[in-house]
């Protein structure tokens, strides 16, 4: 049984994943769908019937989440054909005034989370399979005020460059996204509303469903990161040649 897996797969970019694979990848027999929220899983579950939409409510923060998964793809016999790790979150503020558990939850979910996933589905993926990582334009230089996020971005570009070497060989794919900010629940959750912070009021936003849409198309030839946006393509350059206690001037959320 040929399958996707997408995590964080009730709102937002994950939403517009899901709709983006059904359209791209006609040849899967399932789409399992993960995330906390059954209500918003069954709901989507419920727009798609071909290829099956599965929902998993699962709390990637949690190991028994692992072996739950691993036990239902060793019964299914499944094949992972596509794994999106899409689950993560920020929270903006200075860290000397941040809760001490909701920094810890992001690392545990931005990187243990994405760590793990992969770490199981590869076990059943095979040549012409694809991973795709949500990373962010926080990934390409330290971010003021989003300290913890961006440092856990910035091992999500790190592992999806150095993992996609290593499975040149099995020819299976790797890609990361580095989106922009998108107006998803992202923004409510990282505590960023209009006048909290004087970038995110004057970045250009990008377009969620462009964006799932030009991943996907990415991921299947084969690239290693994708970037929305000429703004944010240009950003990706200039915080690879100008020194980053610069760059983060104008980083600063």
């Amino acid at each position: 049984m040929r399958i996707a897996v997408i995590t964080g797969a009730s709102s937002g970019l994950g939403v517009e994943f899901l709709m983006e694979t059904v359209k791209q990848f006609p040849e899967l027999d399932e789409i399992w769908l993960i995330a906390r929220r059954m209500d918003r899983l069954e709901k989507l579950s419920s727009m798609y019937s071909h290829p099956k939409c599965v929902p998993l409510p699962m709390d990637l923060s949690s190991e028994e989440s692992y072996q739950e998964l691993e036990r239902l793809l060793n019964e299914k016999s499944a094949e992972v054909r596509l794994l999106i790790n899409n689950a993560g979150f920020g929270k903006l503020g200075n860290l000397v005034d941040s809760e001490l558990h909701s920094q810890m939850s992001m690392v545990d979910l931005n990187c243990r989370g994405l760590t793990a996933m992969t770490c199981v589905c590869l076990k059943h993926m095979s040549r012409g399979a694809c991973i795709v990582n949500t990373c962010s334009i926080a990934s390409f230089a330290p971010n003021p005020r989003l300290t913890v996020y961006s440092a856990t971005k910035a091992y999500v570009l790190s592992f999806t460059k150095s993992l996609r070497e290593e499975l040149k060989p099995l020819g299976i794919g790797c890609t990361c996204v580095c989106p922009g900010p998108m107006k998803t629940e992202f923004l409510e959750v990282a505590l960023i509303t209009p006048g909290s912070s004087s970038t995110f009021d004057t970045l250009p936003y990008c377009d969620p469903a462009i964006v799932a849409k030009k991943t996907l198309i990415a991921a299947r030839k084969g690239r290693c990161v994708y970037t929305n946006k000429f703004f944010y393509k240009l950003y990706r350059v200039i915080a690879k040649v100008v020194p980053h206690s610069l760059v983060m001037k104008i980083s600063k959320a």
